[in-house]
């Protein structure tokens, strides 16, 4: 078996032809698309209740699927395929083999047909425990890489006399010490114990302080907790995690030699997290768990731009880069793949994930330099690696992290109110609020109009929809600010005609055309498109 795990990919993935052939042949088969380069990193159950979760590289494991209709399970293929799923395992009669495969082959996603008398309980269980054996390769590999980091904790904690934690930005601790008499308090023995920092009211605010200080912090004892020396764990300007030193010299104050011991512990440390690849992987994981919880605006603790190496002073710009929904269409995880190696050149701090068919990137905001400067040089580069057709919304600078949230749902305004642009149309492609703002207050008073219908007058909304031709002149000549040649032009009609509607709007529709206020409301809920109420 282990022979078989060992063929997948470096980076924590098992390869989908290999799961299956571990599977074996009784257990389940692939069939439709072309297994190869596929990889998962997690199964999941499908609920028709709930919305898929965006999370590439998932077998999608599709029990209620067997009474489907084709057209929907074609449906569900189609979103799996655009979510970067790596299959979909059913079962399925004999009969119904083709028409499916047929299916995988047009969508694009490998079907994985199980056995009929494997239960799925047994095959949830059976693709866990393969998974699971792998991953722990991968974490004793791991471990193996990390020891440096456990002799430098060791060596720390000599020094100060008390318990060493070496954590990553997730605030798992990735080393600690283990030094005969040390001191420990309750806090970091359920930290070792987990693995992970164990939640404290104190934790936000004393994360940030540290991550942004360039100089070692002393926090006094509190309550059950040991005084404690902390340090931030930098690579340039990206923040890699941190280390905390129990100080057991009951000394007040923070020492000359105890700060020059946790710099050089610091810089020892970046250089084994940065050498380590499966540390450094492990480092990048929670910087994108970080930017998720900002991207969803729950749980958002304030201190996530420090722990991302974003300067709070500067803020933060959202960019969100959107493909064109076609049919296989390239996976928006290679499009994050690469946005992510072409930002952290010129942005180290840059940080990217997938939402919803989405790559998000943030990225520290540059004062003068215009996020375009950033944006332009990859489109070419898009095209040519994955093919035509990516927009990208640049929403703004969020000054806080609760106001990324915010950000995300006015690029999602931008994508939904920009009218089509040809690929070869850089300009077109890039969403601003500038550019798009009179869009945008057409889509808000829309809204508006539907959320309060006695704003819509109803003699304009029966002019709509029982006098189209006369709505559209009286569109155009609010447009042309009363010009009637103008009018006339962009219709192509003549001048008289132009007077002639316009007579009608206001006698027979009895619309005030010398009112500005009446005029404005009735030209907005026009090009609005609101009808009668």
């Amino acid at each position: 078996m282990e022979s078989k795990i060992s063929t997948s990919p470096a980076d924590g993935a098992l390869r989908l032809e290999a799961l299956v052939s571990e599977l074996g042949p009784h257990t389940a088969t692939a069939v439709g698309a072309d297994p190869a380069g596929r990889t998962v990193r997690a199964a999941e159950f499908h609920d028709a209740l709930e919305e898929l979760p965006d999370e590439p590289d998932t077998l999608l494991l599709a029990p209620s699927t067997t009474q489907a209709a084709a057209a929907e399970f074609e449906a569900l293929a189609v979103l799996a395929a655009r979510l970067g799923y790596a299959a979909i395992a059913l079962k399925c009669r004999d009969a119904d083999v083709d028409a499916l495969a047929g299916i995988s082959r047009r969508t694009g996603i490998p079907l994985i047909r199980v056995g009929e008398r494997v239960s799925w309980r047994i095959f949830d269980a059976l693709i866990a425990q393969l998974l699971g054996e792998h991953r722990y390769s991968e974490d004793t590999h791991r471990d193996r890489g990390a020891e440096p980091l456990f002799a430098l904790a060791n060596e720390l904690a000599e020094f100060f006399g008390g318990s060493v934690a070496i954590e990553d930005l997730g605030r798992r601790i990735i080393a600690y010490s283990s030094v005969p008499g040390q001191v420990i308090d309750r806090l970091r023995t359920q930290g070792i114990l987990t693995r992970k920092v164990p939640d404290s009211p104190f934790n936000d605010d004393q994360y940030r302080t540290v991550l942004r200080s360039t100089e070692p912090i002393k926090y006094p004892r509190l309550d059950d907790e040991e005084p404690r020396v902390a340090f931030a764990i930098h690579a340039g300007t990206l923040p890699l995690g941190t280390v905390w030193a129990i100080d057991a010299s009951g000394a007040p104050e923070l020492t000359a030699e105890q700060e020059e011991r946790m710099r050089t512990a610091a810089a020892l440390a970046a250089s084994h997290m940065l050498d380590d690849l499966r540390v450094r992987r492990a480092t990048q994981q929670p910087r994108e768990d970080r930017f998720r919880t900002l991207l969803d605006g729950d749980d958002v603790g304030g201190s996530e731009f420090a722990e991302l190496g974003i300067s709070e002073e500067h803020g933060a710009e959202l960019l969100v880069f959107f493909p064109e929904q076609r049919e296989h269409s390239p996976l928006p995880a290679h499009l994050r793949s690469l946005l992510q190696r072409h930002l952290v050149l010129q942005r180290p701090e840059a940080v990217t994930a997938v939402r919803g068919g989405r790559v998000y990137a943030l990225v520290e905001h540059a004062g003068s330099r215009s996020p375009r400067d950033l944006v332009e040089p990859v489109l070419p580069v898009i095209d040519r690696l994955l093919g035509p057709g990516v927009r990208v919304a640049l929403p703004g600078v969020a000054s806080r992290p609760g106001e990324i949230a915010p950000l995300r749902d006015l690029a999602t305004r931008l994508f939904d109110v920009a009218p089509a642009a040809p690929a070869d149309a850089p300009d077109a492609r890039l969403l601003t609020v500038e550019a798009l703002r009179p869009a945008l207050v057409f889509e808000r008073a829309a809204a508006l109009f539907a959320e309060a219908p006695e704003l819509g007058s109803p003699a304009i909304g029966l002019l709509r929809e029982t006098d189209p031709l006369v709505a559209d002149t009286l569109i155009a000549w609010c447009g042309a600010f009363g010009n009637v040649a103008r009018t006339a032009r962009e219709l192509g009609i003549h001048e008289n005609t132009v007077r002639y509607r316009l007579k009608r709007a206001h006698e027979h529709h009895g619309v005030d055309l010398y009112d500005p206020d009446t005029l404005l409301a009735a030209w907005l809920q026009l090009r609005c498109g609101v009808g009668a109420v």
